[in-house]
């Protein structure tokens, strides 16, 4: 991410006086209301979908994340790096290549 980018959307919220609302349960629901509003774009039809709406969509989650981000001092680059770690050690590429399998149905038979 820009820091340009995440500059403006931070002078947008403060020129606003709008950081008073944003507690992490309410930047939470908003998170999860922008995301059921993405998953509405796909519902009912299987058909192409408008690549504006999601944008449009996918725009309002990243938007809020990064105001949950800035809210609790948290380095975004950091935090995903952490996460890919995570997922890197619990999905190894040699034992989940080309499976959509859970964490948990392979876990007992990496133990061999």
């Amino acid at each position: 991410m820009k820091k340009a980018t995440y500059d403006r959307l931070m002078k947008f919220r403060d020129d606003r006086d709008w950081s008073q609302f944003h507690t992490g349960e309410n930047l939470a629901k908003s998170i999860m209301i922008e995301a059921g509003e993405l998953l509405e774009v796909f519902q009912w039809s299987d058909k192409e979908k408008s690549i504006d709406k999601v944008k449009e969509e996918l725009a309002d989650v990243f938007m809020y994340a990064m105001l949950m981000a800035d809210r609790y001092h948290l380095d975004i680059d950091e935090i995903i790096n952490e996460k890919m770690d995570q997922n890197e050690r619990k999905y190894p590429a040699e034992m989940v290549k080309g499976s959509s399998k859970k964490y948990s149905e392979y876990k007992t038979s990496w133990k061999k």
